[in-house]
């Protein structure tokens, strides 16, 4: 065969008639093409993707190039900044020999240009603004996967939400939740779940330690009001520019799953949130979930999917999804059966699992003339092979591509600058500070203290059991001992007439998705 003959068919396979965003130029036996243009149509982005590749092989640059294409065509974008090194994306980037040396080689008309973006930082933690979520809105499929819990403590946790809503406790916090579970696991509110087979003070136990443990690494500021409205991530600039919502994580690099099940919230609440556009001219938002492979570590089968059902629902909300991690067979094969658009950087293959998962990411993709296991274990940084869904939806050619050089800058920009953009930003005084409203705890509290049980700041959990040994009932203690007050108030007959007659009108407008997130008319 002529070489000319498949360089011909590739690019031709890349030749798209409507908008689409220009990922780089078609690499052949060693040569770059500047006049083989490798493209994604703009229409196509709501069906997905994944970018994989080793670790400093350029996945971060490819998505800053995306996304800044995106943004000019006026689509809102999600990054999930785990390094810290994205913030750039606002500010113009640096020219330089190697900028100037890359764009000649792919084609590209290089100018220096900035992205409207707005920064935030989960619970306030970090450069940003704070995102939080109410407990009853994560719901008690993903607060489980943050915990930690196996399957028949999630299904407990699930009876705590489920009582919670009926009766109209709300749980804005952490400490709300824990009053609640504390309650029902005693003596007095163990009959309130007796019909749907109770909360056993073993399992009670474990989710009071494990919640205790979890606010000791600081996580407490992530849950709360005022909650972040998921419908600020589809805002445009006045120069009809999508706005880039930077999410900065350095700061809780250290909590994986934590960020990891955050962004699904985000995901699963604005699934429930967009109406139905079916196929649009180009995506309402595109979503990108750096580090997907914690998402799905240690992950439950019906964590999985949901997570399966989300992904493949959503595209019809005008939401796409690129999922970013080292290899494909860090996401799930039915989450990857869903991903059209592949941007697959080097990969190496140093040891026998680094051979294996070669082959196994060679085997996800289209037949081609390429010796697909040579040409990525030999990629160049900002060098991938590439195949996108065409305008008619069908795969197109595989294409070792040279992608092209962001336009902003490469790199952080200055905490203080940073910290400047957040506060001058309109949202800034909107989440900025947080908001205890009355709850569950408050309830609690303000119940015990009409009942004359003493102080209402004490704490909401009982003092940890020592092993080997059961813990006293109310009435075994001894005289001097103060019960607590968890045990003062479900004591009090003021609590007992809450618990069974709190208004359940809060209760009729809370539905549970997939995720067990709380629908809740806004």
């Amino acid at each position: 065969m002529n070489a000319s003959e498949p360089v011909a068919k590739i690019a031709a396979g890349y030749a798209f008639s409507g908008p689409a965003l220009d990922l780089g130029a078609l690499l052949w036996e060693g040569r770059c093409l500047p006049d083989a243009q490798v493209r994604v149509p703009l229409p196509m982005l709501n069906r997905h993707g994944l970018v994989a590749g080793a670790t400093g092989t350029g996945k971060t640059k490819t998505l800053q190039l995306v996304t800044e294409q995106l943004s000019a065509q006026g689509v809102p974008v999600f990054l999930a900044d785990v390094k810290g090194d994205l913030s750039g994306i606002s500010a113009p980037g640096a020219p330089g020999d190697r900028v100037r040396t890359r764009s000649a080689e792919v084609g590209q008309d290089w100018t220096a240009s900035a992205f409207p973006a707005e920064f935030y930082a989960l619970g306030g933690l970090g450069h940003g603004i704070p995102v939080r979520a109410t407990v009853t809105s994560f719901g008690p499929v993903l607060l489980s996967k943050v915990l930690g819990l196996n399957q028949t403590q999630e299904q407990s946790l699930g009876l705590v939400f489920h009582y919670a809503d009926r009766k109209g406790l709300e749980l804005y916090d952490l400490k709300d939740l824990r009053a609640v579970v504390a309650f029902l696991a005693s003596d007095e509110g163990r009959p309130e779940l007796k019909a749907l087979g109770g909360l056993s003070p073993a399992t009670a136990g474990v989710i009071l330690r494990t919640l205790t443990a979890f606010e000791a690494k600081g996580t407490s500021g992530f849950f709360g009001e005022p909650e972040f409205r998921t419908t600020e991530l589809l805002r445009t600039a006045a120069d009809g520019r999508g706005v880039v919502s930077v999410l900065e994580l350095p700061a809780v690099q250290d909590r994986p799953q934590l960020f990891s099940t955050f962004l699904m919230w985000l995901l699963a609440d604005l699934f429930h949130d967009l109406p139905e556009v079916g196929d649009a001219e180009k995506p309402k938002l595109v979503f990108f979930f750096d580090e997907a492979h914690l998402l799905f570590h240690d992950a439950s089968k019906a964590f999985l999917d949901a997570v399966t059902q989300t992904v493949r629902l959503i595209r019809s909300k005008g939401v796409g999804v690129f999922f970013v991690t080292q290899t494909p067979k860090d996401v799930p094969s039915d989450v990857l059966a869903q991903l059209g658009n592949r941007v697959q950087h080097a990969l190496r293959a140093f040891t026998p699992e680094d051979q294996k998962a070669l082959r196994a990411t060679v085997q996800t993709f289209p037949r081609s003339p390429y010796d697909l296991e040579e040409l990525l274990t030999g990629l160049g940084t900002g060098e991938a092979v590439v195949t996108v869904l065409s305008e008619n939806g069908a795969p197109t050619p595989v294409a070792a591509t040279r992608l092209r050089a962001p336009e902003s800058l490469m790199g952080p920009v200055d905490p203080g600058v940073l910290d400047g953009a957040v506060k001058a930003s309109p949202l800034y005084e909107r989440y900025a500070q947080g908001v205890d409203r009355e709850s569950a705890y408050e309830k609690l509290t303000a119940a015990a203290a009409h009942s004359g049980a003493g102080p209402t700041d004490a704490p909401a959990t009982e003092p940890e059991r020592q092993p080997g040994k059961r813990a006293q009932k109310p009435s075994q203690r001894a005289a001097h001992e103060e019960p607590s007050v968890v045990e003062q108030v479900v004591s009090s007959g003021m609590f007992k007439s809450l618990a069974r007659s709190v208004g359940t009108q809060l209760g009729r407008e809370i539905t549970r998705s997939l995720f067990g997130t709380a629908r809740r008319r806004r």
